[in-house]
């Protein structure tokens, strides 16, 4: 199968996506860009084709594919979770005259861990768009609270493992074989007789077709990074433009808010950029400025729409300056506005921000296509429906399901439909991870 690689390597996430010749998504991969930027474009790469081989064996397998999906990935978060523990183990021990009293105790929370793999990588969890950094962040966080209420063991201290054990694990790309995995998904779904072995025949069919690479583009905030001539690299605006209209063809404006900046773009008919506005000048409003909100008040990112939700008197906010945020949030609690007010009221600064831009690129057209993480957060989509009917009247605001794959979707097609083919195969040499 030929494919075209979309590299979208963002401030906050890295995204890689998979086109076939036909333009189809075949392969998407997404993981944390925290850690280090080189990593996180191997594992999102190899994710996206190792998705690609999974969907071709699952076409072959019938009833039992969505069961044994499930266990795949599951599979292959528990390989993710072995090298936690290996790296929570060594902290623990280069723990400065602790070490002997947080090894058992590290140890065990992991076993925990372990013994709830099937819940904590549920389908939902992925869906949702969690990360196995902060699925598993906050099951270790909940359960060492747990034993530190017990006493004899420092609650910070043990964060302080986890925190550098993670950065470690997330370090390293896990090499596994896609047979391996396979074989141990079917057992974990309790496929047998008849049927698991059309699943291995399956994933021996689907092994044998080879995956070509026939071309890439990267972009996104880190796109100076990449492995890829300059040539195979195309500007944000571009890709997330291409990328909005091809998910949603009636798509005109599109809205992106990521981790580290905003974008304002009117496409036309075709899916070409015609005017944009950006702020990349800071993190205000974006991505990051939530992250820094949900760690103030002691919150999973994911929490932080439902909870804005609850509204009932939105508090009114004057600064989305990251830097001054915290003590405003910290003023409002401590006369008496609750949390949800709050936070609902920050949701709206941040989107009030954003209309500033849309304005500035030419207004809202029908339809608007909201992109980027922060489309993910309900509290963010609400607020922008209700104040783009009131500036511009009915108008339709999509979010699609894989919003967040926009801009790697965007690059995919660039690779499509236009990667300089003269120096392919030198480029290819040049991009050393980038053999499917």
């Amino acid at each position: 199968m030929k494919v075209f690689l979309g590299v979208d390597l963002g401030s906050t996430t890295s995204k890689a996506v998979l086109v076939d010749e036909a333009e189809r998504v075949v392969g998407r991969g997404i993981t944390n860009t925290r850690s280090n930027y080189d990593v996180a474009v191997e594992v999102a790469r190899r994710d996206a084709i190792t998705d690609a081989r999974l969907a071709m064996t699952l076409g072959l397998v019938g009833d039992a594919g969505a069961a044994i999906a499930q266990a795949f990935w599951v599979e292959q978060d528990l390989l993710r979770l072995e090298r936690l523990r290996q790296t929570c183990r060594a902290a623990a021990a280069a723990t400065p005259g602790e070490g002997p009293r947080l090894a058992p105790t590290v140890d065990m929370i992991l076993a925990r861990l372990f013994d709830e793999a099937d819940t904590l990588f549920n389908a939902e969890a992925r869906t949702r768009g969690s990360f196995f950094r902060d699925i598993v962040g906050a099951r270790f966080h909940a359960l060492a609270e747990e034993v530190c209420q017990r006493g004899a063991i420092d609650f910070e201290r043990l964060l302080g493992v986890y925190d550098r054990a993670i950065l470690e694990a997330e370090n390293e790309v896990i090499d596994a074989s896609f047979d391996e995995m396979f074989a141990a998904a079917i057992e974990r779904a309790g496929v047998e007789g008849p049927a698991r072995d059309a699943a291995l025949a399956a994933a021996e069919r689907a092994g044998g077709e080879a995956i070509d690479l026939a071309g890439f583009v990267g972009t996104g905030y880190g796109r100076a990074r990449l492995p890829f001539p300059r040539d195979c690299i195309r500007s944000e605006i571009l890709c997330h433009g291409l990328g909005a209209f091809t998910m949603l063809p009636q798509t005109r404006t599109v809205l992106d808010i990521g981790g580290q900046d905003t974008k304002a773009i009117q496409v036309d008919e075709r899916g070409l950029v015609t005017s944009f506005q950006m702020n990349d000048r800071c993190a205000a409003g974006c991505g990051r400025y939530l992250g820094y909100i949900a760690d103030e008040l002691s919150l999973g990112l994911h929490e932080l729409g439902p909870l804005a939700l609850q509204a009932r008197r939105p508090s009114r906010i004057t600064s989305t300056c990251t830097v001054f945020a915290g003590t405003e949030i910290r003023d409002l609690l401590s006369v008496g506005e609750k949390r949800e007010d709050v936070l609902s009221g920050l949701h709206r600064a941040i989107i009030t921000r954003a209309m500033s831009l849309l304005a500035r690129s030419g207004g809202v057209y029908d339809e608007l296509t909201f992109t980027g993480g922060v489309a993910r957060n309900e509290a963010a989509v609400a607020a922008l429906r209700d104040m783009v009917f009131t500036h511009y009247g009915p108008r339709t605001v999509n979010v699609h399901t894989d919003s967040i794959y926009t801009g790697a979707l965007g690059a995919a097609l660039f690779a499509k439909r236009g990667v300089p083919a003269e120096d392919l195969d030198d480029a290819k040499k040049e991009c050393t991870g980038c053999s499917a």
